[in-house]
């Protein structure tokens, strides 16, 4: 079976595709309507067009919205090295910088939201206001990893198989990208994903080398909890995030589980708020995108989460 190429990515829809340099990178984002811009970082197994509903709700609350795939993914560019969160979260802050905004709202889903919540705490000017989605913040994270062996090691015990060379990416490609349908379907609530919306992810992990990368992440994470590198990361996501933040989480998510979630604004001295999506698992934007675009552009219009 032939690999698709990168041209997969570029969905056709009310919005242009753009490639952009930051720091060395170049990144393929989607972007539509006019305003104050919010980033949307995408999370595993999937890319800029996990956004599609937002990219649609968005600029009609009066926002540019510009979705990017993130290193290693879609048709961003795919270098060997750079997958911790250091240099993702200076990726995404570039980008900022590159679409020609000094700051941006950031909203990030799973990894995505990692990658938000660190540059809350490395790069603080460019974040004007924070939503973490299906993402804990990285100390909670770390301290349900270690701390609850039957809860969130549990449910994210896959994760420890991509800690192997080589054979994960060849499970994850195999059969069409089966195994990624797979993980969709167990994340998320009743009824998601329809076939089409499974058939593009699989497509587009099975992109050279689209699958290296991504499993890059997660062994970044993984291995660099026993090093010097992991141990500065979690020390320096110490430090308090001032800017205002809207949590929210699938009630259904069996991968992130809501209580590993729940107690994240402990990290957050600005306004702070947590929402649960009932009847969504971890993916609450695609899933019950009415509901979460509704609860978005509802906190991004109170002037009451800047004070």
């Amino acid at each position: 079976m032939s690999r698709p190429d990168e041209s997969l990515v570029a969905v056709e829809g009310p919005w242009t595709h753009r490639a952009v340099h930051a720091g060395g990178t170049r990144f393929h984002v989607v972007e539509a309507g006019t305003g104050p811009l919010v980033l949307l970082l995408h999370g595993f197994p999937q890319f800029w067009w996990s956004w599609r509903h937002q990219l649609v709700s968005l600029p009609a609350a009066g926002y540019r919205a510009a979705a990017v795939d993130l290193r290693g993914y879609g048709a961003s560019d795919k270098p060997p090295r750079g997958y911790d969160l250091y240099t993702l979260a200076a990726d995404a802050a570039g980008l900022i910088r590159a679409l020609g905004e000094t700051g941006a709202i950031v909203v990030g889903h799973g990894w995505g939201g990692l990658i938000a919540w660190t540059m809350a705490v490395t790069d603080p000017k460019v974040v004007l206001r924070l939503v973490p989605v299906s993402a804990p913040h990285p100390r909670r994270l770390r301290s349900a990893l270690f701390g609850e062996p039957f809860g969130q090691l549990m449910a994210a015990r896959y994760a420890l198989g991509f800690q192997l060379p080589l054979l994960p990416e060849r499970r994850l490609t195999a059969a069409g990208g089966a195994l990624v349908g797979r993980l969709l379907e167990q994340w998320s609530g009743p009824g998601w994903p329809e076939e089409d919306v499974s058939k593009t992810y699989r497509e587009a992990f099975r992109i050279p080398s689209v699958s290296h990368c991504a499993l890059e992440y997660h062994r970044w994470f993984g291995r660099s909890q026993f090093r010097p590198d992991g141990t500065r990361y979690a020390r320096t996501m110490r430090a308090q995030i001032n800017v205002p933040t809207l949590q929210v989480h699938g009630a259904l998510d069996r991968h992130v589980l809501p209580r590993t979630a729940q107690g994240s604004g402990r990290y957050v001295t600005a306004s702070y708020q947590w929402r649960l999506v009932e009847g969504a698992g971890h993916f609450p934007h695609e899933e019950r995108p009415e509901e979460f675009d509704a609860e978005l552009v509802r906190w991004l219009a109170d002037p009451e989460a800047d004070r």
